[in-house]
């Protein structure tokens, strides 16, 4: 969920309000998160599976940043520091399952298979519908599909990819036959109207894949997931769990909105991105330039920008919806897959570097060979 302003080089605009919501006091800010830069990575390859079909779903509103403007917001500021010039935003009787189902439901239709084929379900949110059921459960519902196993993982923006490991594993092992993954967040209700910084950032979406066996040049060449917390309570939502349940004076202090301590998360996503896209390269023997597509989290064109500046890429080559729909979480990673494979920009035997990363502080990439 790593989507920030860089606050060690932006500036709010006037009309932006001096309140800007931080998890953290000073000690933590200042927080060396480089102290683990010795811990090495763990890399693997995960052959054997591969993406059968893909679907995407975003909500019908759509918010341009000069909507903003009646809040105090500026909208060349928004872009400027982000990239981002609308959001979409889910409607009041909409929740995370119904954008699931919407990006699943697509999936299994251009797979031309139902909800019956499915053996498993694999919902990535950190927004879910209720704190139980899962998310995923109620999508098992939507679908209709039978007596599929169904659950949610959270890794925030990084948990696409973490569920997508997750998934791939069932199928490589034989367990299951057909497993979807989804990302799906909506994000619009979990950020602070008065936090400047952040309420802009993010949108609402799902995105989904159908995993099934593949051949052995199929799949992830390297992969990578990870997590460092002692960094959590930079990019946090300190009430509504166990350890501070809701209360009107956890309401009135407003500690139910995701708070983030923006130039902490920046300095560290942008290291960590790189870091582990590199290491992934290299285990499979690659270099930047044999990847065709480069699928990254939207968190922000500057985070992109800084992670892939070493390589002079062909900008072509990097896959960008962040401007049309912000920050989307979970969602982000395969919502680019499923804009993508629309646009006939995949073909079988590419190679795709995905990469997501954000709360936690959690992060996953790799190499997918289509």
């Amino acid at each position: 969920m790593a989507s920030t302003t860089d606050n060690s080089a932006a500036t709010p605009p006037e009309n932006a309000s001096s309140h800007s919501t931080t998890t953290t006091d000073s000690s933590t800010t200042r927080l060396d998160l480089k102290a683990q830069d010795d811990v090495p990575m763990r890399v693997a390859t995960l052959t054997g599976v591969q993406i059968l079909s893909t679907g995407g779903f975003a909500p019908r509103e759509v918010v341009k940043n000069e909507d903003l403007e009646q809040l105090g917001y500026d909208a060349d500021w928004i872009v400027q520091r982000t990239g981002i010039r609308q959001r979409r935003r889910a409607a009041a009787d909409e929740a995370t399952s119904d954008l699931a189902f919407q990006a699943a439901a697509e999936c299994l239709d251009r797979a031309g298979l139902s909800g019956r084929d499915v053996d498993l379900i694999l919902v990535a949110t950190m927004t879910p519908d209720y704190p139980t059921p899962s998310t995923a459960c109620l999508v098992q519902k939507k679908l209709a599909a039978g007596a599929a196993g169904a659950l949610d993982v959270n890794a925030a923006c990084a948990g696409f990819m973490y569920a997508l490991v997750c998934g791939m594993q069932f199928v490589r092992t034989g367990c299951c036959r057909h497993v979807l993954v989804i990302g799906a967040d909506v994000m619009t209700r979990t950020v602070d109207p008065e936090d400047r910084k952040t309420f802009p950032l993010f949108g609402d979406g799902a995105g989904a894949v159908l995993l099934g066996r593949g051949t052995e040049q199929q799949g992830l060449l390297a992969y990578t997931l990870g997590a460092d917390g002692r960094g959590g309570d930079v990019l946090c939502t300190p009430a509504g769990g166990s350890r501070e349940p809701i209360t009107p004076e956890v309401l009135a202090r407003r500690r139910h909105f995701l708070r983030m301590d923006g130039r902490a998360v920046f300095k560290w996503a942008v290291r960590t991105v790189h870091d582990a896209m590199q290491r992934v390269l290299d285990h499979a023997r690659l270099t930047p330039h044999d990847i065709h597509l480069f699928v990254l989290h939207q968190a922000n064109m500057r985070i992109l920008d800084a992670a892939l500046a070493d390589w002079n890429l062909d900008r072509s080559r990097v896959y960008v919806n962040l401007d049309r729909y912000g920050n989307t979480s979970a969602a982000s990673v395969p919502l680019v897959l499923a804009e993508a494979d629309r646009d006939g920009l995949i073909r079988p035997g590419d190679r795709l570097l995905l990469a997501g990363f954000g709360a936690g502080l959690a992060w996953g990439a790799g190499v997918w060979q289509w």
